[in-house]
């Protein structure tokens, strides 16, 4: 086992966060260890002013940080695993997945006490696709407007008046401690999340065997089935932030695995939902079998050409 590890991860508050409770959670198995954390800056990072859909979506949060993965700066890298890109670079894998968090979004508003009493027009901040499709399902009459940012760089637009509302990951805000006078947190069999939503991913060399020995003692059994399950649901569908996707499996009991999964037009005219249990076994066939029943009933259709425009 090697006495020193590093732990590549982006420089946000919350980035810096989950790093930090992965090497107490790897230090807590192993006190020898030393782990030290390598902060990288990504492409997602530097460029704030557009939106994913247009700049090249998850990945660009990631690249910099597996190419210190396969170059040999970082041993690990964790990332919230809603933004890791489906297919990971050869050599890369998806080597350990915690317990989750809170998978649901949560509205947040300085304003107005519910999603519910938001007044007509009302300003939304978002840039997820995911988020906006859903809500604008259910109000139409909203103004969805773009926000980019890191979470407490979001939360503070908020307050300030920007804009009346947004919606947040609950696992970030629960994460940093972070509040506001009306957070209410959406039903997640109403408002689906996106795939691996509160969960985090510990991504490593596929042949790093000493590793794999302490990531054993992290691993969440039910994290990994649904993970496993939603994040094969989005590949299946070929889906990316250019479509808006979202999918959340949830372990009935110790042998079944429920997942349901989503697929709209981003101005909310048209969503698409599926739902299918299978044996836990199958998490991945799982993912398949709810993304060929969307694709058949028309979101093939939608994400084409939503990538293709």
């Amino acid at each position: 086992m090697r006495s020193h590890l590093v732990i590549a991860t982006r420089g946000s508050k919350l980035a810096l966060w989950q790093a930090e409770y992965v090497k107490s959670l790897l230090q807590g198995v192993d006190p020898s260890v030393n782990v030290s954390i390598n902060v990288i800056k990504t492409k997602g990072d530097i460029i704030k002013n557009r939106p994913l859909a247009k700049i090249g979506g998850k990945g660009l949060f990631v690249k910099e940080i597996e190419d210190a993965l396969l170059d040999g700066r970082a041993d690990l890298a964790v990332h919230s695993v809603k933004d890791m890109p489906m297919e990971l670079p050869e050599g890369l894998i998806l080597g350990c997945v915690p317990q989750r968090q809170a998978v649901t979004d949560s509205y947040v508003s300085y304003k107005y006490p519910a999603f519910q009493l938001l007044p007509q027009n009302a300003r939304v901040g978002t840039s997820s696709l995911r988020r906006q499709a859903q809500l604008l399902a259910k109000r139409p009459d909203l103004r969805i407007e773009s926000l980019r940012g890191n979470v407490d760089t979001r939360l503070k637009k908020i307050e300030n008046g920007d804009f009346d509302a947004t919606i947040l990951a609950t696992a970030g805000m629960n994460r940093l401690g972070l509040d506001a006078p009306f957070v209410q947190p959406l039903d997640a069999d109403d408002f689906l999340p996106a795939a691996g939503q509160g969960a985090l991913g510990i991504e490593c060399h596929e042949d790093n065997y000493d590793l794999f020995v302490l990531l054993a003692h992290l691993e969440n059994r039910e994290a990994r089935l649904c993970v496993d399950a939603e994040r094969s649901f989005v590949r299946a569908l070929n889906g990316n932030c250019q479509a808006p996707v979202a999918a959340r499996g949830r372990l009935i009991d110790e042998e079944m695995l429920e997942l349901e999964g989503l697929v709209a037009e981003p101005d909310g005219s048209m969503v698409l939902r599926a739902k299918h249990i299978a044996p836990a076994e199958d998490a991945t066939q799982l993912g398949i079998l709810v993304a060929d029943e969307i694709k058949n009933n028309g979101g093939d259709a939608i994400i084409e050409r939503l990538i293709n425009s």
